[in-house]
């Protein structure tokens, strides 16, 4: 039988405070949820389910340590940088 374990990864804080911080020049406060590793139990595999964070409507994907941050999935992505103008696009 597989079994499978999560275990709950926090949000880097500077990484939360970036996002955080060019959403409040947009007027926007950010849904953030931290990701999670998947484990399968007896084998050597391993998945890291990225953080998800939601700002109007739309979910961007964002790994720990990471300067790019991804828009729906990990095909579509932006520097950090550029978040504050691609929030502002939306408008």
């Amino acid at each position: 039988m597989v079994t499978i374990r999560n275990e709950k990864i926090e949000m880097e804080e500077a990484l939360k405070n970036k996002i955080e911080f060019i959403c409040s020049f947009c007027g926007i406060t950010p849904i953030v949820y931290n990701g999670n590793i998947k484990i399968i139990e007896h084998t050597n595999l391993q998945y890291v389910e990225p953080h998800r964070v939601i700002i109007k409507g739309i979910t961007f994907l964002v790994f720990n340590y990471s300067k790019t941050i991804y828009i729906g999935n990990l095909r579509n992505s932006i520097e950090i940088k550029d978040l504050e103008d691609f929030i502002k696009s939306l408008d």
